[in-house]
């Protein structure tokens, strides 16, 4: 079987909606306003998949959303009619998308019977309370914020909008573009409390000959700066998958991209150290640049009497923390939304977990 050029999955889906679904709506469902779209996961919707990604649960595919009485009285005709009337292939991508992860099977069955195709037929309401817990057009609470991963809100904002007849995806959309402000000085005021919980370990491990221990105590420190400098940049982090693809476009990952990636490849302490120590003070220095707090001193220093170069990041954490003005939002604990303190993929991927443990570290009686 000959493989067919990539095409990114936002352009196929785009083509595949205006060459093939809408003539079908507008032909036997002309009266129905609805909107369509490609959001929710998929490499493809955050704008990083490849030819690599064609390889399984990926293809021409989108979302038509209807008002809510027309998902009921026309969703099922609509989806009969796309199963029935749909090309078996687009592009030289199949449409049918069968339980197989062998694609050679999948573009046979693909010529057979009816299209098992990937266009979702919903509500608005529906769709955005399954994939976030809650409804955006409706408005978003501090409670919603904080409960809702950022791989999340990269899913409903990033991704397309093809036609939007029923007028409610932009301003849902722009309800979730980013954090109001107090929220996002917290959100960074945690993020830099995660650096300053273990920024010594590295040096500290390494002291006692534990290597390996240094080595993933660096790590970890480099997640938490490629995330902290997505957070400055007002880009919401992905999962790990894509976390280095969507750092790499943000304005400080030329400065940050080589002594992070020579403080994870270096074999001994010190040099492990010395690499984090250039990238701490590269990330105070974008801090200050944004102008959010009084300019914090962004040299590093020596963690207490002990021999380990560190930056104090509480200190960013304590400049931040005094320029929010919203009493509730400055009285939450220091954690942050769910995955900057949590991390579990199948945890973040269910809002009613994320949700229900949001909601008990914040009410968690302080010690």
């Amino acid at each position: 079987m000959t493989t067919p050029p990539f095409i990114p999955g936002l352009e196929l889906s785009r083509r595949f909606y205006l060459e093939a679904v809408r003539p079908l709506l507008e032909e036997t469902a002309p009266a129905i306003t609805y909107s369509a779209a490609r959001l929710g996961s998929g490499s493809e919707v955050l704008g990083f998949d490849t030819a690599r990604s064609a390889d399984h649960e990926w293809g021409p595919r989108l979302q038509i959303f209807l008002h809510p009485q027309d998902v009921t009285r026309h969703s099922t005709g609509i989806k009969k009619v796309l199963s029935e009337r749909l090309p078996k292939a687009f592009c030289g991508y199949p449409t049918h998308f069968a339980p197989t992860d062998e694609v050679d099977i999948r573009v046979m069955q693909a010529t057979k019977g009816p299209v098992h195709h990937r266009v979702e037929v919903t509500d608005p309401g529906t769709w955005f309370i399954a994939q976030l817990g809650f409804d955006p057009r409706k408005g978003v609470t501090l409670a919603d914020w904080l409960a809702t991963p950022a791989q999340l809100l990269a899913e409903v904002t990033a991704g397309a909008v093809f036609h939007d007849g029923l007028g409610q995806l932009a301003p849902a959309r722009a309800n979730l573009h980013w954090y109001p402000h107090d929220l996002w000085l917290y959100l960074l005021a945690c993020q830099w409390q995660r650096v300053s919980r273990e920024e010594a370990f590295v040096g500290r491990c390494g002291e006692v000959g534990d290597e390996l221990g240094s080595a993933v105590a660096a790590a970890r420190l480099v997640r938490d700066l490629m995330r902290l400098c997505l957070l400055m940049d007002r880009r919401y982090p992905p999962y790990s998958k894509w976390l280095g693809s969507a750092f790499a476009r943000t304005s400080q990952a030329p400065a940050l991209t080589r002594p992070l990636t020579s403080a994870l490849a270096a074999t001994d302490w010190h040099t492990r150290e010395n690499h984090l120590a250039h990238a701490y003070e590269a990330v105070a220095a974008a801090h200050n640049q944004l102008a959010l707090t009084d300019p914090v001193d962004p040299a590093t220093r020596p963690y207490h009497s002990r021999p380990f170069q560190v930056l104090r990041a509480e200190r960013f954490t304590a400049a931040l923390t005094a320029r929010i003005t919203d009493p509730t939002i400055r009285a939450l604990p220091t954690i942050g939304t769910i995955d900057q303190f949590i991390d579990s993929t199948d945890v973040l991927s269910r809002p009613e977990l994320t949700r229900a443990a949001t909601h008990a570290m914040v009410h968690a009686p302080k010690r």
